[in-house]
């Protein structure tokens, strides 16, 4: 069974971003991959709610592809959250178009992997900052898949930018063909 994946690519800069720009390119060549990069589409950040939200209803998988920048994302991906998914459409009473979908946050660091633990430079893990996107996702009845993270990505080489665009593509792969686990 081949599932619809929708990737929301969020990066303010594309072209200064070696890591971001390789995935986002590696998700483009993988079937059934829906690669919309919403800085290109939405510069002035007025979104057009209908059209996104067709295109998530046509998805089974959402990707939040972004850089964590200030523990977060950047702030067109905010804004996009904040205005299509909506009461009564995404979430509240009678909203189930997103119910029963997995969503996946793809994110990279500019730090390594040790900064982000408890002990580490930033106090918390990268889950514990994605928390806010687990939280949208169990909220519209969706199913939070564990977070796809490049660490390092200030201080990485093409190989491993490479290494690590492979595995991403490899990682939507699986999730396209792999059959979605029961929803309770």
């Amino acid at each position: 069974m081949s599932r619809a994946i929708l990737v929301l690519y969020a990066h303010p800069d594309p072209p200064a971003s070696r890591v971001n720009q390789a995935m986002a390119e590696a998700a483009g060549d993988v079937a059934g991959v829906t690669v919309r990069d919403l800085y290109a589409r939405y510069p002035d950040f007025f979104i057009d709610v209908p059209a996104e939200q067709e295109l998530l209803t046509a998805a089974d998988i959402i990707v939040f592809h972004h850089p964590l920048q200030w523990y977060g994302s950047p702030p067109l991906l905010k804004e996009w959250i904040d205005r299509v998914l909506t009461r009564g459409w995404a979430y509240g009473r009678g909203a189930t178009v997103l119910r029963g979908k997995s969503v996946l946050s793809a994110v990279s660091t500019g730090g390594e992997r040790e900064a982000y633990q408890r002990d580490g430079f930033h106090g918390y893990t990268v889950a514990e900052f994605l928390r806010p996107f687990e939280r949208t996702a169990t909220l519209c009845g969706m199913r939070y898949l564990d977070p796809f993270v490049f660490y390092g990505a200030y201080q990485t080489n093409a190989a491993q930018v490479r290494d690590h665009a492979d595995a991403y593509r490899r990682h939507l792969t699986q999730l396209r063909d792999d059959a979605p686990p029961e929803v309770a």
